[in-house]
């Protein structure tokens, strides 16, 4: 187990009696795997459902008259123009177009909406978003919640043996289907898929409930890191960083043309020069030749040895049967098919820029 300093899991006795090797992230003692291991967890979720718990990310509401206009400020958004349940990924950006960090927003009502962000960033974005809400008629409330992950092609048919109707919920949308629950069609993976915030005592009757479904199984940190990867999702802390604008990290899709253009939000004069001039570095899929795995620190270099970049996340993708990994590249050679090296253990490994993701997304979109 971890140190005493970290913070443990509500349901954590159930997953130490499910057998869960533990170990510390972003603060927090999390399973990282469990008896069946990461490549068969990895593979479960691919072909039937996996279940994590996310309990150490954070829901905050955020509500009043000026909830739009808050988080108009705090994103590179356009809250107003987002339908009732709709989800958007957005980000908080510092003063120079930097990403604090990413963040899905979901509108609940007309002047009601949620936002998750991540564990590692959950203190300072409550505080960033607290100072910022002083200036307007709103409410920024944590809310004290379990938080599952229910993700694979069978998701939704588990969760309806379990009692909880998915068939109107499309991708990227949320809603509340009972008192203090959230549930919204997205994830981590690349598959269908749905999170659950809800009261503990909720959680522990459907944590329950599905387990007894043999298609279910608790899926630790390890595999969710190798299904976001094969995913070309990114980690924040890793893949962006309070270092990376939006155009670097080829996240621009998520902001809305004319919020780009026109947006008010904290960062947009340097992000529309970041924009304007091109970044520097971009962050491409990356394809070792063999069957070596190339870590996130490896540093990469172009044909003539010359400095070309570095790698941001890697390992093994058990569904594309071969190494992973996302980093940055001179945008020169951000095309793929472009070959660069990485250096592991002072060896110079082939490496190919390649396009993302590794494992086609199988969202429920319609």
């Amino acid at each position: 187990m971890t140190g005493d300093d970290s913070k443990h899991l509500p349901l954590e006795d159930i997953h130490t009696a499910a057998g869960a090797r533990f170990g510390a992230f972003a603060g927090w003692s999390m399973p990282l795997t469990y008896p069946a291991g990461v490549m068969k967890e990895h593979l479960h979720t691919r072909e039937h459902a996996g279940l994590f718990d996310i309990s150490h990310m954070k829901l905050f509401k955020v509500s009043g008259p000026q909830a739009v206009a808050l988080l108009d400020r705090a994103c590179p958004l356009d809250a107003g123009a987002l339908e009732i349940s709709q989800s958007k990924l957005s980000f908080f950006l510092n003063e120079a177009g930097g990403i604090l960090d990413d963040l899905i927003v979901t509108r609940l009502g007309d002047t009601r909406f949620m936002v998750v962000a991540n564990a590692g960033n959950a203190v300072a974005d409550e505080k960033h978003l607290r100072e910022l809400a002083t200036t307007f008629d709103v409410t920024v409330e944590p809310l004290d919640r379990v938080f599952l992950a229910i993700q694979g092609p069978e998701a939704w048919a588990v969760l309806s043996r379990a009692g909880i109707e998915t068939g109107s919920l499309l991708f990227m949308h949320g809603v509340e289907p009972r008192k203090d629950w959230f549930m919204s069609r997205s994830g981590y993976t690349g598959e269908d898929g749905f999170e659950i915030g809800l009261p503990e005592a909720a959680a522990r009757d459907l944590v329950t409930k599905l387990l007894e479904d043999e298609r279910v199984l608790w899926i630790g940190l390890a595999a969710r890191d190798s299904l976001r990867l094969e995913a070309g999702l990114c980690l924040h802390g890793q893949d962006i960083t309070p270092e990376t604008d939006p155009a670097a990290a080829a996240l621009m899709w998520a902001i809305p043309k004319d919020i780009r253009a026109s947006g008010a939000f904290i960062g947009a004069d340097a992000l529309r020069a970041a924009v304007e001039r091109g970044p520097a570095q971009k962050r491409v899929g990356l394809k070792p030749e063999g069957r070596q795995p190339v870590r996130a620190g490896a540093a990469l270099f172009d044909a003539d040895g010359n400095p070309a970049g570095h790698v941001t996340s890697g390992g093994f993708g058990p569904s594309a049967g071969h190494p992973v990994a996302m980093g940055y590249v001179a945008a020169s050679l951000a095309k793929p098919g472009t070959r660069v090296f990485a250096e592991v253990r002072g060896t110079k490994i082939p490496v190919d820029i390649s396009s993302l993701p590794f494992t086609p997304h199988r969202y429920r979109k319609g």
